[in-house]
Order: structure tokens, then sequence, then C-alpha cells
């Protein structure tokens, strides 16, 4: 378990006994005994751009707001520098209303493509892809003892996942310091939560390290690269489309971090080796979560 020390380096950290996020259960377990679970509760979230809805998405409810700002941004919705007037969560009829100055471009695109084609989804992943032209991803130190640093910390850090399970985690962070932690029942959530707070506060991505339990896919890169962080590790795995946007923007890319081990799969020119990884201590079986097999 974490300790207040090691809690004091983040500025947003899971709550695993936060109101409304968990719900206890009933259940049988494989020796037909009774038990009493805590299982994650899922809600709808409805997003506006101004007058017009978005999404639906299904998330745990916490820091709507970040998730609907995060969302806009990465998918390419709200344009750096955009001036937001507003970002109205409505409890009761779940929804958020982000409001900009002026209308955005993507509000007329999407309606002459819905009207088309009946489907936004490719629209949203097109634009998306639209929206890495010319990104080239700042330069960047990556010291290995800050890979460790982070995987030991985050891993000991009381989380909804160790509670209840069935979450991904994302989480924010600046050299061997983890300072935003999400979790949602989606990776993209928790990213778009992470997004979300950078965009709120105004804090920048050259400087910082992105840190997820779930998979390096494509999408997971682009949403990093529109964010502009640099480096994205993983307890996880990773597919070729992922590692190939990866190198094409300039990102460096960690995959199947676990205790002293790890692959780097693009942008190896950042990292700084200074450390042995034999003097760093294997992963404790008490703390693995899902991911790569060693």
């Amino acid at each position: 378990m974490a300790s207040n020390d090691h809690l004091a380096d983040y500025l947003i950290a899971p709550d695993p006994e936060a109101a409304r996020l968990t719900r206890i259960v009933d259940a049988i377990d494989h020796s037909g005994d009774a038990m009493r679970l805590a299982v994650i509760e899922e809600r709808p979230l409805t997003i506006y751009l101004n007058k017009r809805e978005i999404v639906t998405a299904m998330t745990i409810g916490d820091y709507p707001e970040y998730l609907a700002l995060g969302f806009l941004r990465n998918q390419g919705m709200l344009a750096a520098g955009e001036e937001i007037t507003g970002v109205d969560f409505d409890e009761e009829l779940e929804t958020v209303v982000v409001r900009t100055a002026i209308e955005t471009d993507y509000e007329d695109k999407l309606a002459r493509k819905t009207r088309t084609s009946g489907c936004a989804v490719g629209t949203v992943f097109g634009d998306m892809m639209e929206g890495l032209a010319g990104v080239k991803l700042p330069e960047a130190e990556l010291r290995t003892s800050w890979l460790y640093a982070l995987a030991d910390k985050i891993n000991r850090t009381p989380s909804l996942y160790l509670t209840a399970g069935a979450l991904h985690g994302t989480v924010l962070c600046e050299a061997d310091r983890p300072l935003v932690y999400m979790e949602d029942v989606g990776r993209h959530n928790a990213v778009d939560k992470v997004a979300g707070w950078m965009l709120s506060e105004n804090v920048h991505g050259a400087d910082k390290i992105l840190y997820t339990t779930g998979r390096l896919t494509s999408e997971m890169v682009i949403k990093t690269a529109m964010m502009g962080i640099p480096v994205l590790a993983s307890r996880s795995g990773f597919t070729a489309w992922g590692v190939e946007i990866a190198n094409q923007v300039g990102l460096t890319l960690i995959g199947r971090m676990r205790g002293r081990r790890f692959q780097c799969l693009a942008g190896a020119d950042r990292l700084v080796r200074d450390v042995d990884p034999a003097v760093v201590p294997d992963e404790a079986s008490k703390h693995r979560r899902k991911g790569a097999p060693q």
C-alpha cells in the first residue's frame, strides 16, 4: 500500500472509497460459497459541442468535464487555442456541454458527414489521422531510472482497479513523478480525462510521459501525439500500426514494462540508460496487474 508521502506526488490520484463509483453485489464463488463483491458502476455520458450532440460514452462517472474536454481535443474538434466559454455538467441528464466562442468547423463537417453516411465513427478517426499531418513531437530525455521509479510508484498506488478490477488506468508523469492518475472502463476515456485536465489547467506535454495499463494501439498513439507528449509507456503490448505511427511522429514507445523489463519499439534515441537493470528489483507477484507475459 502506498504511503501518504508516496501519494504526495500526485495532483490527482484514484479514490477507491469514492461514492457512486462502485456497487456491492452478491455472488457465488467456485466453491458455491456466498460472497459480496465491489463492482464498477457504468454510466452513460453524452457530450455536446455547443448545440450539437457528439457522442455518448460509457464511463465510471468521475471527472466528466475533463472527459468531455479531452475527448473533443483528442478528436481534433477543439483546435489549439480555441476559446472555451463554458463546460457545464448536468448530473441528472448525464450530459456535458462544451461551449466555444464561435461555432467550430468540426460541427459543420460532422453534420454533413452524418447526413451522407449515417456514421460518424469513421469520420472521427479519419479526422484524428488528418490532425497528425506535420506533427513532430519535441525532443526530450527519457531516463530509464524514471521508468523504473514510475512503475514502482504507480503499482503501489491504491486504485479502483485493485479494489474492483474491470478498469484501465492512465497516468500523466513528469520525470519520475506521477502527477495525474485517471481510471475508467475504457483506456481511451482514461487518456481523455488526462487530456481534459491538461487543457483545463493549460499544462503542456513537451516534458511529460504518459503511462497506461492498456494496449499501445494506433488510437492510443494518436491521442498521445495530439496531446504533445513525446513518450508513451505501458505494461501491455502493442500493435504494428501503433508502432508505425509512433515512428512517424517521433514518439518514444515503451511496451511490456514490468519490473526491470521493457521493450522500446520506437524513439529509442531518447533513452538514457542511467541505471543497470540488474540492480532493479523484479516486480513482486502481489503487485502484478494484467499485461504482457513476463
